[in-house]
């Protein structure tokens, strides 16, 4: 079972917050702006938007490359200890 999936990448780069952030709390993933991030959250800080869009090439990206985001981000969540 995958802790990040294509759905939590397309909020993270369809959120209205520039500083959108992919956090993973109580088992789930979710997009805040990095200044709602509290110190008892930072350290399962997954990426932020700025991260990820710097690895996609311009425009929409695939289904295929969210997938492979989603498991690129999958493996640094549980890195973090998610």
């Amino acid at each position: 079972m995958s802790l990040i999936d294509r759905d939590c990448v397309r909020e993270l780069l369809t959120s209205r917050h520039s500083d959108a952030t992919l956090v993973y709390v109580r088992g789930e993933c979710v997009v805040l702006p990095a200044d709602e991030v509290d110190d008892a959250h930072k350290g399962l800080v997954v990426a932020s938007r700025d991260d990820i869009a710097a690895r996609l090439p311009e425009g929409e990206p695939s289904e295929q490359q969210l997938e492979d985001l989603a498991i690129r981000l999958d493996n640094v969540a549980r890195d973090l200890g998610a």
